[in-house]
């Protein structure tokens, strides 16, 4: 692991990438990589370039890379895109519009698929951003999937955060104003060469007066056509004023406490769903809902049968009690049908119950092996807040 960590902290590119894959796949191992590279941390800047679908985000993004690259700077991009809501992967575009950049050893781009996560962002993209920093590439540019009102996860994550628009939203500057306008540093108006761009700049002058209340810096607007390169130099011009007079430090101490507090690679694994009958439920889940089910087995050591349905991340799985001492049979005499428990597949699961233990929370007995014969223990409500936890050892193979 300190071999690694050397080879990163060198700038070795093999050893980003393989870092990089090990922890969007939430390998064990990642964990306490990132570990030995947090101290070496800090040094980048972290640039956010979010927007609605269609507002040019790539190709901005990629001008202000080549901006940076003629002042002698290193880059890395960390570019999300959608997931297939049916295939669970993505197309990757963003990579395809940067590849002018290929062979660039000043350039590091990381395409990742959201894989669902929420917020624009990829579960992953913030430990990704801080292998770049630790790497050694001085900027970071974080491109965000399109997004809507709400979606302002970049925000935490970024030191600046660019916010893109186009001539010819219409109506959608209204509703953004709750959400995404409010965290934006500088708003671009890309595209500018299009009609109505001088309507849109002064839209966007009023939601500036709007969030200036959140520091002294009051949010630029600029106009840009990422397609020619226009306006670029006089955005990063911006983004280095932000630098200077925004809250950058509060941002990174911040971020550190939150990332800190979030320990890499957990993640939903199933939601334990206690039924009466397979059959019987299966029924709805099956007949009319059209939810298929991936496997059924017993559980003998739990007293009870499974029926797992996948559901795009997280699976569901129903659990038929098969004797009247089971937890399950106690459960459902008790409560009734419903929702039993949550499932989080975590990469180290002797490190989590120590790290459970020694902050004082319940466990549950010792790890046992349950359905697919994937190790398990439970933690109980009492220590969660209300809801019976189960830790779940990541598989690895």
């Amino acid at each position: 692991m300190q071999d690694w960590a050397e080879r990163i902290l060198a700038g070795d590119p093999r050893a980003l990438a393989r870092a990089a894959t090990a922890v969007e796949n939430g390998r064990p191992e990642a964990a306490a990589l990132l570990g030995e590279l947090a101290p070496h941390t800090g040094r980048a800047t972290l640039i956010g370039i979010t927007g609605a679908p269609g507002t040019g985000k790539s190709t901005l993004a990629d001008q202000l890379a080549r901006a940076l690259r003629r002042q002698g700077r290193t880059v890395g991009i960390v570019a999300v895109d959608p997931s297939s809501p049916y295939t669970g992967g993505a197309i990757l575009g963003d990579r395809i519009r940067m590849q002018d950049h290929h062979g660039d050893a000043g350039v590091f781009i990381r395409s990742m698929a959201s894989r669902g996560a929420p917020g624009g962002l990829a579960a992953a993209t913030a430990a990704v951003a801080l292998l770049f920093d630790a790497a050694g590439r001085q900027d970071v540019l974080i491109e965000t999937v399109g997004v809507g009102q709400d979606q302002v996860e970049v925000a935490w994550l970024a030191d600046v955060t660019v916010l893109v628009l186009a001539p010819g939203m219409g109506d959608e500057v209204q509703t953004l104003k709750a959400g995404l306008m409010e965290i934006a540093d500088i708003f671009v108006i890309n595209k500018a060469d299009h009609a109505g761009a001088d309507r849109l700049e002064r839209e966007l002058q009023q939601a500036a007066d709007l969030v200036r209340h959140r520091s002294e810096w009051r949010p630029p607007v600029l106009r840009t056509v990422a397609t020619e390169g226009q306006g670029v130099e006089e955005l990063l011009a911006a983004i280095r004023g932000f630098e200077q007079a925004g809250p950058v430090s509060e941002r990174r101490a911040r971020r550190r406490e939150r990332i800190a507090a979030a320990p890499a690679g957990y993640r939903i694994d199933h939601f334990g769903i206690a039924v009466r009958s397979l059959d019987e439920a299966l029924e709805f889940w099956e007949g009319r809902l059209g939810m298929r089910v991936s496997g059924r087995e017993p559980v003998p050591g739990e007293k009870v049968n499974v029926a797992m349905l996948p559901a795009g991340g997280p699976r569901l799985e129903l659990l038929e009690p098969t004797a009247p001492d089971s937890v399950i049979a106690r459960f459902l005499e008790k409560r009734g049908p419903g929702l039993h428990h949550v499932a989080l597949s975590v990469p180290d699961l002797e490190a989590a119950m120590a790290r459970l233990t020694a902050a004082g929370a319940r466990v549950l007995g010792e790890p046992r092996r349950g359905a697919g014969g994937r190790v398990y223990v439970f933690v109980h409500p009492a220590s969660t807040g209300g809801v019976l936890l189960e830790l779940v050892q990541e598989q690895t193979g």
